[in-house]
């Protein structure tokens, strides 16, 4: 358990660095507290790396790869679109304190962001070369955390220094042109 588990810790990290869904977790970091934005990015790659490894273990795909990237594409565009119009209830102060709903955002989005990606898929092919089922489980999560608590803090110190207007702009433009990527390696 020991070697699969920082196999898979070294390779995940290495995996995610400039990946779709690191820019994902910068671009959440710009509008929600690092905290909240690393828990959701925990809680989503808890559950797709645990898939990924049942996945792995029985060698067999639930939807094509093509389908799969093409949701998580539109998802994007859909994601672009909403933080460019803004959330309407996120200017009431009772909703702006309760924290379940940059949670879910986080962790949904998260969710659908690594579906089909390459850390996904190393994760898969992780599982099924070891025998460490909860090595390489705990092992792809916290390489995957790790990776993006970098992009995490990065996103934390540019929402410090650029105006509002900027920041919305930018994680738009972010979430469309990772969906329209997304789309287009589907059919690559």
């Amino acid at each position: 358990m020991f070697f699969a588990f920082w196999q898979s810790v070294l390779l995940i990290a290495v995996a995610e660095m400039g990946d779709k869904s690191q820019l994902v977790a910068l671009a959440f970091a710009t509008r929600f507290r690092p905290a909240i934005v690393l828990a959701g990015v925990s809680a989503a790659t808890l559950l797709v790396h645990l898939g990924s490894v049942v996945l792995g273990r029985f060698l067999d795909t639930l939807l094509p790869g093509q389908w799969i990237s093409m949701a998580a594409g539109l998802a994007f565009i859909g994601f672009g679109i909403w933080t460019l119009q803004g959330d309407k209830l996120a200017d009431d102060p009772a909703r702006r304190s309760h924290r379940w709903g940059p949670f879910i955002s986080v962790t949904a989005t998260f969710f659908v962001a690594e579906l089909g990606d390459k850390t996904m898929l190393a994760t898969v092919t992780l599982a099924a070369r070891q025998t460490s089922f909860v090595g390489v489980w705990l092992g792809s999560t916290l390489g995957m955390v790790l990776a993006d608590a970098v992009a995490i803090w990065v996103g934390m110190v540019l929402g410090k220094h650029l105006p509002e207007r900027a920041l919305k702009l930018g994680a738009t433009a972010i979430f469309i042109v990772t969906g329209i990527a997304t789309i287009w390696t589907a059919f690559a």
